[in-house]
This record gives C-alpha cells, sequence and structure tokens, in this order.
C-alpha cells in the first residue's frame, strides 16, 4: 500500500462475479485501487473517480487471487500490488487489516491499540479507526470482514452484515458468538 500513490483521473475496472455477489475491481497505473460489493456503502471511494471498463494486470492478479480464495485457500497476499489512496492514517488502519490472518478475528479496540503504537501514542479511539475501516478502498483482500465489535458484536461492515457472516463462516471462523447489535451501523 502507497500512501503517496498518485491518483488517478480515471482508473480501468472489471466485474467479478464472486459466490457474496458482484464486485466491481478498479486499477490505475500503480496497482489495485479498489474492490467493492455492488451497492455497497461507499462504493468507489471519496474520490468518485471516474472508472472505465477494461481490464490491467493488476485486476487480472486480483481475479487470480480471487478465486483462490472462494476455493478456500488462504492465498498469499504479496502476489498482489495493492495502492488504495488515503490518508495517512488510514494506511496505518489498513495495514493493520493487512496483517490480520485468514481465519482470525480482532476487535476495533484491539486495532485501536496497535494504530496508537505504530503512530507512537498512548491510546487511540476504537470510534476513529472504525472509521477508517469503514471506507477501506479493496473489500475482502484487505480484510475489513474480520473486524468485530466488543463482545463480537458485528457492526459497521459496508457491504452489509450478510456478506460479512458469509465471508466469516467460509474462513471457518466459528460465529456462534457473534451477535447483531439493536442500533448497528451496517446495512
Amino acid at each position: 500500500m502507497d500512501k503517496n500513490a498518485p491518483i488517478a483521473t480515471s482508473y480501468v475496472s472489471s466485474i467479478y462475479d464472486s459466490p457474496v455477489g458482484q464486485l466491481t475491481l478498479a486499477a490505475g497505473e500503480d496497482g489495485l485501487k479498489g474492490l467493492w460489493f455492488k451497492g455497497q456503502k461507499h462504493f468507489g471511494g471519496k474520490r468518485n473517480i471516474p472508472m472505465e471498463p477494461g481490464t490491467s494486470v493488476f485486476i487480472d492478479q486480483a481475479f487470480t487471487w480471487l478465486d483462490e480464495y472462494f476455493t478456500g485457500k488462504n492465498p498469499p497476499l504479496d502476489s498482489l500490488t495493492l495502492t488504495p489512496v488515503g490518508s495517512e492514517f488510514q494506511q496505518i488502519v489498513w495495514r493493520l487489516l493487512y496483517e490480520i490472518p485468514f481465519g482470525q478475528v480482532r476487535t476495533y479496540g484491539d486495532l485501536a491499540k496497535e494504530a496508537a503504537q505504530r503512530m507512537g501514542r498512548n491510546k487511540m479511539s476504537a470510534q476513529a479507526v472504525g472509521g477508517a475501516v469503514g471506507h477501506n478502498l479493496i473489500s475482502i483482500i484487505i480484510p475489513c470482514h474480520r473486524v468485530v465489535g466488543a463482545q463480537g458484536n458485528l457492526t459497521g461492515y459496508a457491504p452489509g452484515i450478510p456478506k460479512k457472516l458469509w465471508l466469516l463462516e467460509h474462513e471457518n471462523i466459528d460465529c456462534s458468538g457473534f451477535f447483531i447489535p439493536a442500533k448497528s451501523t451496517a446495512p
């Protein structure tokens, strides 16, 4: 992930039909910029950069990765060039997401402690981390679905809780202790 990646005027994009729904992948000249579920909150990111249908080596790499992932494998992340554009804080949080191992979860509080440590601070707000997680530009590959709230509440997943549960169960994560809070921020 490159926090200094140039902001393009347009990206190429391709559709990937996954078992959990249609995905749109977007790439610039320097790497994969986005991966969104059809109709998800924050689709395309804040910059709303135009996407022209097409493909690239970065999209082809991501398609191969997704093919392996959806067959139940844990494909290596180092085979991908990921260049989402975001603030320094977002980049730190996205890096933490990227580091969550396949088949494991972390809480927003866990990520807040790690982010604070990496930024040389005593503490960090879990809500601030949640905001960065919610604006993750590369779903599934940068695994924001692996983040849960305190005591296992399932909140804050832009593509929706059913997709989050599907992905967690796909990774053989025991979801029996998770719950959807009465006032969830997720669709």
